[in-house]
Formats: C-alpha cells, structure tokens, sequence
C-alpha cells in the first residue's frame, strides 16, 4: 500500500495529473511537470520527508528526500492516482506525454540554461541507477586497501601480485563493477536519450570481448601510446585496439550518437516493420562506428582531460589541493561533478591511480561539518523539523559521502553556511596541499567508511578531521540563520508552543466566568461550532481586549495566516496606544525575545496568541520592549510589551494586532464581542462550551 508521505508529495506539486515523467537519483525525486509555476517551495519543503526542493528550467523539479529516496520513488508509482494516469495519458487532462512536451516546445525556450540542464541531466541519468553498485564496491575496494595497509595481504593492486585464491575471489567482488562499468553506462544512457537501452549494451559489449582484445595481438598490428594500444588493419582501415574496461567517455559518446539515430530510423522505416530493422541498422552502423571512430575518440579525448589535470597537479599540488575542495560547493549543485567524476575513473584505468578524490574529501567532510553544526544549534533551538532533516543528512555524509542531502536539504537554504563551509574546504585543502595530496587506486565515495582507501591515511584523515571541525564549529559560532530566519522561526515554534499545550489543558478549563448569550460580532465563520441554536449558550470566558484599538473583524486582518483562522480564531486590533497587556490571569507559553508575539494558557484553560503587527516579526526585535518571559505568571493588566509605532510604521508593516484563541475546538464557539473603539479590559471576545 503507497504511504500517505508519497500521496502528500504528489499533492504538492498539483497531483499526478500534473506529472510528465519521474525519475530519481541516489537522493533526488527527478519531476517533470505538466505546469511548475504554482508549486509553492515553501510547502513543499516543509513535508515530513523532504529535505528541500530544487526548481528548474523547463518545468522540471527534483525534491531531495534523501537515502530513502528508492522507497519513496516505489510508493508514489504504487499510488492508484499514479497507477491512473500512468502510459501514454500521463497528465490527466487526456492529453499524451507528446502533446504535452509540444505544448511546453510551444511555450518558447525553456529557460537560459535549459541546454546545459539536459546535458546534466544526461550525465546524472546515466550514472543515477548504478550509484549503488558503486558504492557497494567502493567499500570492497576499502577492506582489500586496509587489509593491505595492516600487512594481512601484498598489495593488492600492484603490478605482477598475485593473490591467494581466497582473497582473490574477494578481489573479484568489486571488479565485476567497474570492469563493466561502460556496458551498465550504455545501457543507463541509451535508455535516458530514447535508444533500445539493449543495443545500446550490445553495441559497447563488441569493443569489450576477449575477441576484440586479441585483434591488437595478431600478425602486423602496431603497439602505439606507449603499449596500452594497438592499431591493425581491418578492410584497409585503421581499427584502434584498446582495453575498454573501466571507460566511460566512449559509451556516453555512443548513446548520444545512438540516440539520434534510433530517432532517424523511426521516421524511415514502416512502424509494422521497426521491431525489426531498427536494431538491425542501428547495430550494423553504430558497432563499427564505435569501434574504428567513437571509442577511440572518447577514450583519448578523457585521457587528455585528465592529463590536464594532471598537469595542473604536478605543477603544483597545493594549488590543485586548495582549489578542487573550494571549486566543488559550486559544481555540484551545477552538476558539474558529473564529468570530474568520469575523469577519476578514467584516472584509474590509465594511471593506476586517482588525485581528485583526495581534495574532494576535503570539501566533502566541510559540508558534512556545517550539517554537524546545523544539527546541534538545531538541538539546542529544539528546531524539530531541521534537527530530522540534518540528522539523515549527515548519516548520509559521514556512512555514504553523498553530499546531496546536505547541500539540497541545508545549505543552499541558509545562505549563511556557505562562507563558512568554505572555510572548512580551504584549511582541508592547505593541509592536503602542504602535506603533498594524496592518491587512491579505486573510485570511492569519501566517508569515514572508506578512509583506508588512500594512500597517506594520516594525512588525508587529519585534513578532512580539519575540514569537518572547522566548518561544524564556525556554523556552531556563528549560526547558520539571518535575523529575519532566526524571526520566522521564532514565531512558527510560538505558534507550535500553543498548540501543543492544548492536550494537557483538558482537565483546566474552569467553570463558567460569565453567564449569558454569545457575541453577535461578525463571529468566526465556517470554525464556530454554536451549542445550541437556542436563545442563549454557556459562556467560558469572555477575554478582555490586551489594547486599546479599534476592532477590525478577522476576515479583515490584512495577513491570510490569520484571516483565514489557520493559526486561530479572535479578532484584529488596530492600536491607539503602544502596551499590549495580559487579557487575564494565567501563565506565559511563549514570550518572543523579538517581542512581536506572545502565547499564553489563561486560567480558564483558552490557549491565545496575540501578535503585534504583521510581518513584524522581521524587524528583529527593533522598536519592541518586552516585559515578561515565558514561564511568568501574569494577571489581567500585567504588561507584556511596550512598542514603538513609528519604527513599525516607517518600515512600511501595518499595525494590526491579531489576538487569537489557538484552541477553539475544545468550545462551542468563540465569538467577537465587541466593535469599533475599545479600552484595555474591554470585552473583546467571548469563549462558549460546547
């Protein structure tokens, strides 16, 4: 059965009808929408399992969920809404997926860098399915690198060293992954770009057959570069033979090539007869296509790019060592680690070894560090919501080395992070510099778990120790919040605060304070639940107004917050005067230091906000005196806050002064009792049982 987190995501981008296609990757829930542009981000990212939400160009949205993002992808399709609208009627409307995608053509280009949103797109969609083979061998390749470092075996990826059988076997584990990595990238790649995902594995599985390998070893084929190829006349035309394991710039290189031509032969061929003949061609043009053009180009074309790097390395590692973890924050939420993440690979293959990696701990342990740093303010500040989304970022980081969730779920929020991060990626990176870098002969994903994957483990441990630390404690100084954050928060855990007192008011509402009718006021719409249709109802309380104002109707309270009774039920105040006063005797809930809000249980068991202008929680406590704290005992008449109207004012923020019952549903009904002008104490609103 679909969970009811799968059905509230759906919900919140405009149900299944509004979706196109979905997609996801190690952390990400990949949406292309029918229509992205009333999505609101806002709520959204505040569902229980999303960490955050990316728009983009195009009507495409990803919202990080994280580790759990297999499981969340598996029951949204289970929805019957998903199950519904599923096929070639995908939007709901009776529209296909073609006529929608040309209605979106229509609309014009999808965005500046719509382009270079596909591309990595692309580049994510191809490696996105395999990531956990990845990681799975990565953490093979770390115990065979801490055995051999603890002396239990020779070291296992040298030259000539031969294995006992056992651990050879062992050894095999992760070899089986990136020895056919270019066949799963094939298949991912001609899938993504509309190709037989099965042709697109045919294709590259020719240029990697023993037979293929051998045609480098007969009679006349000429060694070139070194040994690591051979060129051999085949029908009089030079064929490069060379190992294709590991390789990912080839198969990439061919599903594109493969793509278009599965979209050539489609328009040509009979569609009685395509089940046929295009495999057939596709095959018959793209095998030696690859094999004598595309291969070749794509496994020199990488070489150069990592030589390159390489070259930048040798120069000079500290340079390479400082500027990889402080140009990383920036590429990935570009997608742009995509392809330094290919040349890593290739960097083993051709190598023996990868010095990208090392760097890239540096800026990954940073990140993993301001989430440390976010998780304990968010302790201290009993921020609930963002103490869950850190504590499955950082498992995430420190156990998987996926930064996503991190970077999605925090730190692109917050931008107070990022100099700090940034910190922490330099001190890892001058450490790593000065100390030489270091190398890893496997493709890892930087964690605590794969740490005995490199070669200096002392040194590559002190600087991501470094980087973590550093990046955790500037957070933990300096708050990871802007003041109007640090309001708007306040004044959400104020709003949280009352309404999590109203269970354990159950036994203290008190008996009736005041007998008689109910207000005839403008009332509190479609929320009022009336005991009796009768004459007259039992009357609770009736509340005095906390300021002297006129009194606006709550309909009419210039916030949809409040006028729609979201947080409460009551009336606005527009003040006369500058003190707001407790209505009557009962205890502080939530005193906001901002003073722009308060929350207090009263005697009578009526749980109230009162709330001191609108959006005025984003002056920060500017023209606000506050008087009491949370936890005080007040009576009617005790002052809570002295304010400056002209600091209001001149910020352009209205003055109205919502004083709402945040517990309604335990009465009858809660009434506006009064209108026009009123004094302090005058009867404002009356409370009736049910």
């Amino acid at each position: 059965m679909a969970s009811k987190p799968a059905a509230d995501i759906i919900e919140s981008i405009g149900g299944a009808g509004n979706i196109v296609g979905l997609t996801h990757c190690a952390t990400r829930l990949r949406f292309t929408l029918k229509d992205a542009s009333g999505i609101d981000q806002a709520a959204v990212e505040a569902l229980p399992l999303v960490l955050g939400a990316v728009p983009q160009a195009g009507d495409r949205y990803q919202i990080v969920v994280g580790g759990s993002v297999d499981t969340v992808y598996n029951d949204i399709m289970a929805l019957p809404a998903m199950k519904k609208h599923a096929g070639d009627h995908g939007t709901g409307t009776g529209d296909t997926i073609a006529d929608v995608k040309a209605a979106g053509r229509a609309k014009g280009p999808r965005g500046k860098f719509s382009g270079l949103d596909t591309f990595f797109e692309i580049l994510s969609d191809s490696f996105r399915p395999i990531l956990g083979a990845l990681l799975g061998a990565s953490l093979f390749i770390t115990f065979m690198a801490l055995m051999a470092t603890l002396g239990v075996i020779p070291s296992w990826n040298a030259p000539g060293v031969t294995l006992d059988p056992s651990w050879a076997f062992i050894n095999l584990m992760w070899q089986g992954v990136f020895v056919f990595l270019p066949l799963m990238v094939a298949y991912n790649a001609s899938k993504r770009l509309g190709a037989d995902p099965w042709v697109g594995f045919a294709i590259m599985a020719v240029v990697m057959l023993p037979g293929f390998n051998a045609l480098g070893l007969t009679d006349g084929a000429e060694t070139v570069f070194g040994g690591k190829a051979a060129v051999v006349q085949i029908f009089g035309l030079p064929l490069t033979v060379t190992d294709y394991s590991s390789q990912v710039f080839p198969p990439l290189i061919m599903a594109v090539v493969l793509g278009l031509l599965t979209k050539y032969l489609k328009k040509i061929i009979p569609s009685s007869v395509q089940l046929i003949f295009v495999p057939f061609f596709c095959m018959l043009i793209m095998i030696p296509l690859t094999a004598f053009l595309i291969g070749p180009m794509g496994v020199y074309g990488g070489a150069a790019l990592g030589n390159f790097l390489k070259s930048i390395n040798d120069f000079s590692p500290f340079i390479f060592a400082v500027v990889i973890p402080l140009a990383y924050p920036f590429m990935v939420p570009l997608g742009l680690h995509w392809p330094l993440n290919a040349i890593m690979l290739l960097n083993i293959q051709s190598l023996g070894y990868d010095f990208i990696q090392g760097p890239m701990g540096a800026w990954n342990f940073a990140c993993f560090g301001a989430t440390a740093g976010v998780l304990f303010l968010s302790i201290r500040e009993k921020d609930r919501q963002m103490k869950q989304t850190a504590t499955g970022a950082l498992a995430a980081g420190l156990l998987g080395g996926i930064s996503e969730p991190s970077l999605y779920g925090i730190h692109l929020r917050f931008k107070r992070i990022y100099p700090r991060m940034l910190v922490g990626c330099l001190v890892g990176g001058v450490i790593l510099g000065l100390g030489g870098g270091v190398k890893t002969s496997a493709f890892v994903f930087t964690s605590l778990l794969t740490i005995p994957a490199f070669d200096n483990i002392p040194l590559y441990a002190g600087a991501i120790t470094a980087s973590f630390f550093t990046a955790m404690i500037l957070v933990i100084l300096s708050g990871y919040k802007t003041p109007e954050q640090k309001a708007e928060f306040a004044e959400a855990l104020a709003a949280e605060t009352v309404a999590s007192e109203e269970a354990a008011t159950d036994s203290d509402i008190a008996a009736p304070v005041v007998a008689g009718a109910s207000g005839s006021g403008t009332g509190t719409g479609t929320a009022t639940a009336t005991a009796t249709a009768t004459a007259t109802a039992t009357v609770l309380a009736t509340i005095g107004s906390p300021i002297a104002g006129i009194v606006v109707p709550l309909t009419d309270v210039p916030d949809p917050v409040f006028s729609k009774g979201i947080v409460g039920l009551g009336v606005g105040i527009d003040p006369t005067e500058d003190t707001v006063y407790a209505p009557g005797a009962g205890k502080v809930l939530v005193a906001q230091a901002t003073g722009h809000a308060f929350g207090l249980r009263l005697d009578s068991g009526v749980e109230m906000l009162i709330h001191v202008g609108i959006d005025t929680v984003n002056l920060g406590g500017k023209g606000f005196e506050v008087k009491v704290a949370a936890g005080d005992r007040v009576e009617a008449g005790t002052p809570l806050v002295t304010f400056d109207r002209k600091v209001i004012e001149d910020a352009g923020y209205s003055l109205v002064t919502p004083v709402l019952v945040t517990n309604p549903k335990k009465f009858g009904s809660v009434d506006q009792a009064a209108s026009g002008h009123v004094e302090v104490g005058s009867p404002l609103i009356t409370v009736t049982a049910k």
